[in-house]
């Protein structure tokens, strides 16, 4: 759980963007789990905006090996050579945890100048691949694990997040992809290339791996490398695009392992679209009921939760989904999570409290209209007498024994625990 600064900043988020959310995190969110604060993609690329950054030929800062460092404009605490290091101490103090993304590879400009890999002889030039490059981002070239130096790179990367004390790393153009009509590979030597290097590293990472979407034919794979993978391509504020992850949560459910996620990707909620990559400055476009929609999702399909929108300019309603402990025990603590039934109208989800047992039923309206939907607690395999509790309205709604009915605005949720009820 945490806050990305995608959403709201795309390629041209600040240190002090940062710190703003950070400060709010620490002191108006923490108390619910919220803990980690990431610098998304093009902190190391001064001139870079949303009209450029794809295009070949961007100037990225790099150290004399050829890694990525922070742009001191943006981030002036990373002047003389401190990287991150300064600004995750910031985040540190604040009882939070720091993440960055990084995309795979090599920067263009490191292969060019032939610059000098750290711990081995060999060279940028002789493990780039200037014809693997991401399509979406032309400014990195694929790294040859088959040759000397290709492995001593990505280490050379873990051991600089170390030394910056970074607690999550987002490697982008790792996933397959399947975005604007096109299809990346999945990449496996340079996904085992950088696991294997922050174990090296010895410090604690939660690695997540994007783009999207993740194959379920590389399930093993990604448990045994990654904490966290998307399951889709980028996920904006569409009711369309919404509608989608259901059938990618129902898929991806059976896949869920206890610090292994499948990710359904970023919430766009909230103030977004600052300097984003998507649409102008907006509150989100989602209504309310699917807001309750893509937070009741992601809850019951315990996908991670990264937090979109500016949070120092979050309304009321934003503030309502994120802060309720009840719907956020859900995504924290349940198991068994799955979908149970799905029509023209209606979806039903279903997991159990890892505490207790009791448990959790989500209903969603799909449709348009508001609707009465009936669930046959006999399709749930629940039998004898329940007390409903309502999580999202934190209220205790009474007892059931064959059918739970929940009035559901179209486009919206609901989400209950089920008690046994007391004799």
């Amino acid at each position: 759980m945490g806050w990305n600064s995608w959403d709201c900043f795309g390629v041209s988020v600040t240190e002090d963007d940062i710190k703003a959310n950070a400060d709010y995190v620490a002191k108006h969110l923490k108390q619910y789990g919220w803990e980690y604060i990431v610098v998304d993609l093009c902190w190391f690329a001064p001139d870079a905006n949303t009209d450029n950054y794809k295009k070949f030929g961007l100037h990225q800062l790099t150290d004399e090996y050829g890694r990525l460092i922070p742009d001191p404009v943006k981030f002036p605490s990373s002047s003389g050579g401190a990287g991150f290091k300064p600004l995750a101490d910031y985040v540190h103090n604040l009882g939070l945890k720091f993440g960055i993304h990084i995309m795979r590879g090599i920067p263009w400009q490191a292969a060019e100048n032939d610059l000098p890999i750290k711990g081995c002889d060999a060279t940028a030039g002789h493990i780039a691949q200037p014809v693997d490059v991401c399509l979406w981002y032309a400014n990195m070239y694929g790294v040859n694990l088959t040759r000397d130096g290709g492995q001593q790179y990505y280490d050379s990367l873990a051991e600089l997040y170390a030394s910056w004390d970074v607690d999550l790393i987002k490697a982008d153009d790792m996933n397959s992809w399947d975005g604007e009509g096109n299809h990346e590979p999945y990449h496996t030597d340079e996904i085992e290339a950088l696991a294997k290097a922050i174990d090296k590293a010895g410090r604690p990472v939660t690695l997540s791996l994007s783009p999207g979407a993740a194959r379920v034919c590389n399930a093993a794979h990604l448990r045994r490398h990654a904490n966290m993978w998307r399951i889709s391509f980028d996920f904006w504020d569409e009711w369309e695009s919404l509608q989608k992850q259901f059938d990618r949560c129902a898929l991806w459910a059976p896949y869920i392992q206890q610090g292994h996620w499948p990710d359904a990707d970023m919430l766009p909620l909230g103030r977004i679209g600052i300097r984003g990559e998507v649409g102008d400055a907006r509150f989100t476009n989602f209504t309310e009921p699917e807001q309750y929609t893509l937070m009741t999702l992601w809850c019951i399909f315990r996908s991670p939760l990264m937090f979109g929108g500016h949070l120092p300019e979050s309304d009321e309603l934003s503030l309502r989904l994120i802060t309720n402990p009840e719907v956020i025990a859900v995504n924290q603590a349940s198991s068994n999570n799955r979908q149970v039934s799905r029509d023209e109208t209606s979806v039903v989800w279903m997991a159990e409290c890892l505490e207790s047992g009791d448990p959790y039923v989500a209903v969603f309206n799909v449709s348009d209209v508001d609707a009465e939907i009936e669930v046959d607690l006999s399709s749930l395999r629940l039998s004898g007498n329940w007390t409903v509790r309502d999580l999202w309205k934190r209220q205790t709604l009474g007892d059931v024994s064959q059918n739970l009915v929940a009035n559901v605005q179209g486009h919206g949720a609901a989400m209950y625990r089920l008690s046994p009820t007391a004799s």
